[in-house]
């Protein structure tokens, strides 16, 4: 039995229920150490009774004296009696101590030792089914590169927006599609997200044309949308409060950060982020990540066209709009990068444990804990470092913070890529101009996984929230979900080419401009649009 097919038991039918796992105790007694048969043998009182082929009742637990006294021994002759005659397919599956264990948990689970939550956490870090993930299928219904994938709360169904500036519904299991409308927006959407606690009936979107939108999905099953607030600009991200029907947050490249309440439908300008001292090239920063803290979904983070990524305090705002609330509580960035003005960020992710992800463009992904940041006070640090690095090396090794951890492998240049954490938040996952999806441990920045998932370029790649599957897309016209569906586990990868950052700058494309001019002209000339352009 492959663990795969295994993990399918149900591991909630254990109390007033029947259970018949022989042949589930045959498996793991033929594949455990001496150590493990003792245990088990000495605290696991229903393995006498599988080992007889006995029906495993709760009403028949009365008398465990009684079979506790003969449990050592029968599991003892039962190991002995199954050493020679393993099969072939309990031999590939337990070959080392840690496959031991994962059978044992199944087994714990069945029993109610382990709770369904537990073994689910651990089947979700399960490096086994990571090296398992393969391609189940491809939704296909959008006319142009898709930007933007997520699931919904309860994790049956996606939603994807596109080039097209549609957005659809899917039903990931069957590729079928439950609902696809158009946004209303007038340029590319470039994020979608259904609001949780609201029976996936609301969805918020935002794109190049700058438009922030809600779509109601109406018991008819029509679909109404409606302009909430707008951006100068293209706005790229959006971030929902935890658990909130009704608030979220935008940023965009004009560097405005708005708060949104859909119990007002009203757009609420909390600031606009500003450079640190001495950059008068631009006046803004042009924002391409909002993310929201888990644990605290008073704490947010902002990042884009500089170093730095920055932490702000919603409970500092006021209605006065003063402008003390534009000031960061704290900003991350890696050291070495302090005063680099060729880097941007392109994705942030927060993890359960307020662990924070960083993706750079022209570089690599970032991993820091919360008391890895430099302060509030920016300017103060960076003209710190500048007078260490006016000074010698071993100053600077000398005084030098702890650093985050590093991932490699990818190539972040050409698109707004996000970044994710996966499985548990035990591994982290993102996309490559090279048209691969890349998965890292997270402990340790081991690239266990390289998988080609685009013909040119993957942008975004997001987790199931219940189990360990995913859903990626980019450039190419559809939406692909990755299942630990695969025959054989993946082979480590070899000959990854270990980018380092690249040469260009922080720039937009000619071609990009080009793109923004028309878009920027498109919305000059929109009906929507007042003479003020609001």
């Amino acid at each position: 039995m492959a663990l795969a097919s295994m993990t399918m038991a149900d591991g909630d039918r254990w109390h007033g229920s029947s259970l018949r796992s022989l042949d589930l105790y045959n498996c793991v007694a033929a594949s455990m150490n001496h150590e493990l048969v003792d245990s088990l043998a000495l605290n696991r009182p229903f393995l006498n009774l599988m080992t007889r082929g006995e029906e495993l009742r709760t009403d028949k637990w009365d008398n465990l004296d009684d079979i506790y006294m003969h449990d050592y021994e029968e599991v003892a002759h039962k190991k002995g009696a199954l050493e020679g005659r393993r099969n072939e397919n309990i031999s590939s599956l337990m070959m080392t101590e840690k496959k031991d264990k994962a059978v044992i948990d199944i087994c714990r689970r069945e029993v109610g030792h382990l709770s369904t939550r537990k073994f689910a956490r651990r089947l979700a870090n399960s490096e086994d089914l990571v090296l398992k993930l393969d391609l189940a299928r491809k939704l296909q219904k959008h006319l142009g590169c898709v930007n933007t994938v997520s699931f919904n709360a309860y994790g049956d169904i996606v939603v994807s927006g596109s080039d097209d500036r549609r957005v659809v519904l899917w039903d990931w299991e069957t590729g079928c599609i439950k609902l696809s409308f158009n946004s209303g927006h007038n340029n590319n959407i470039f994020h979608a997200k259904i609001m949780p606690e609201t029976d996936d009936r609301s969805i918020v979107t935002c794109a190049a044309d700058g438009q922030v939108r809600l779509a109601a999905i109406l018991e008819c099953g029509n679909v109404e949308t409606k302009l909430l607030g707008r951006h100068k600009g293209r706005a790229h991200k959006l971030a929902n409060e935890p658990m909130s029907p009704q608030v979220f947050y935008t940023c965009g490249e004009d560097g405005l950060v708005q708060h949104f309440d859909l119990r007002t439908r009203k757009a609420t300008e909390l600031f606009t982020c500003q450079p640190v001292r001495g950059r008068y090239f631009t006046p803004v920063v042009h924002l391409n990540a909002i993310a929201i803290d888990p644990l605290n979904p008073n704490l947010f983070v902002i990042a884009g066209s500089d170093e730095f990524t920055r932490l702000y305090d919603i409970r500092r705002y006021t209605y006065d709009a003063s402008a003390a609330f534009g000031k960061p509580v704290d900003h991350f960035c890696p050291e070495h990068l302090l005063g680099n003005e060729n880097v941007g960020i392109t994705g942030v992710a927060f993890s359960n444990q307020s662990e924070l992800l960083i993706s750079y463009s022209e570089e690599f992904i970032y991993l820091f804990s919360k008391d890895m940041g430099w302060g509030s006070n920016i300017n103060s640090v960076l003209d710190d470092h500048h007078h260490l690095t006016a000074n010698s090396e071993s100053e600077i090794d000398t005084d030098s913070k702890p650093g985050p951890q590093v991932f490699k492998g990818h190539r972040n240049c050409m698109t707004v890529k996000g970044v994710s954490f996966f499985g548990a938040n035990e591994y982290v996952v993102s996309g490559s101009d090279c048209g691969r999806m890349f998965i890292w441990k997270k402990k340790d920045a081991k690239l266990i996984r390289v998988m080609d998932a685009d013909k040119q370029v993957v942008n975004c790649i997001k987790p199931h929230p219940r189990t360990l599957m995913l859903a990626s897309c980019g450039i190419d016209w559809d939406i692909k979900i990755w299942t630990p569906t695969a025959l054989e586990k993946a082979s480590p990868p070899v000959n990854i080419s270990r980018l380092g950052p690249g040469t260009n700058h922080w720039m937009v494309s000619p071609r990009d401009m080009a793109i923004e001019l028309l878009a920027m002209r498109s919305q000059q000339m929109s009906p929507e649009r007042g003479p003020n352009g609001e």
